[in-house]
């Protein structure tokens, strides 16, 4: 039935992986001695921009900044909900001056930034799923943050506790396939594996007819995609759970990422969305 799911266009903002490389380790996927190759990355960078532009969907850059290789996973740099953007304060010290840029940008496009004082990575583990906002951790965004994202947005936050180190954010171990705008619950995917026993329960209990993904679907990033509603731009690697999305009515976009996956992140990882 796949005419019975309608697409939204979005607004994404998206970083040039000019500067892209692996330099530090702070999350299993990550090995300096294993070299990137920065032309492939910018290739499958602009394939994944076009793929968004060629669905409807507009695509704004903010510019890189030499120094700061993990700059280009735009995702981590904020959340932006209610056109209020509740910004990051990353974990690894290496990554904390990406703040800077992107604040910068978002206060020149018309928007208050608020700058977080607990330990958080914006979409990377802050996920708005309709009336309520999911929220990892285990791993980088602390409770404190949550708490804090609550206040300043204004929406419920349902914590959830991840205990796997592969998934590491929130959103390489679950993404949200509908958004609820029709005025349902949406839905997401997940590997519930990624998350402790009482998250499990937790998004079984939101989700009964939630997408389940395998082990080999989540490590092939397959769970760090993007949804327009419709359209999944999604991993190619991920076989299988694009074959149920399908199953489920959705438009798989296959856009390889590979080079990508050498840092530990993938389609959403470089996708920050604006939700005015």
């Amino acid at each position: 039935m796949p005419e019975s799911r309608v697409p939204r266009r979005r607004r994404f903002v998206v970083c040039e992986p000019r500067h892209f490389a692996v330099q530090y380790a702070i999350n299993p996927w990550m090995r300096p001695d294993r070299p990137v190759d920065v032309p492939l990355a910018q290739a499958q960078w602009q394939a994944l921009v076009d793929a968004y532009r060629a669905h409807g969907h507009t695509v704004e850059t903010v510019e890189p900044v030499p120094g700061l290789p993990d700059m280009v996973f735009a995702a981590n740099a904020a959340v932006v909900v209610g056109g209020r953007v509740f910004g990051s304060f990353f974990r690894a010290p290496e990554r904390r001056p990406e703040s800077l840029p992107y604040d910068t940008w978002f206060k020149s496009a018309g928007f208050d930034v608020y700058r977080p004082e607990s330990v958080c990575e914006g979409e990377g583990d802050f996920v708005p799923a309709g009336r309520w906002m999911l929220a990892g951790t285990g791993f980088r965004t602390t409770p404190e943050a949550h708490r804090e994202a609550q206040e300043y947005l204004g929406v419920p936050v349902i914590g959830l506790t991840l205990v796997d180190p592969y998934f590491y954010h929130l959103d390489t171990a679950l993404f949200v396939l509908d958004d609820g705008t029709d005025g349902t619950d949406g839905n997401v995917a997940y590997y519930p594996e990624a998350f402790s026993p009482g998250s499990r329960e937790v998004l079984a209990r939101l989700y009964p007819d939630a997408v389940i993904a395998t082990r080999e679907d989540a490590m092939a990033f397959g769970l760090n995609s993007v949804s327009d509603g419709r359209h999944v731009f999604i991993s190619p690697g991920a076989t299988a759970l694009a074959g149920r999305l399908a199953d489920h009515g959705y438009l798989p976009v296959p856009v390889d990422l590979s080079e990508f996956h050498k840092a530990g992140g993938g389609i959403k990882c470089c996708t920050q969305e604006i939700r005015s």
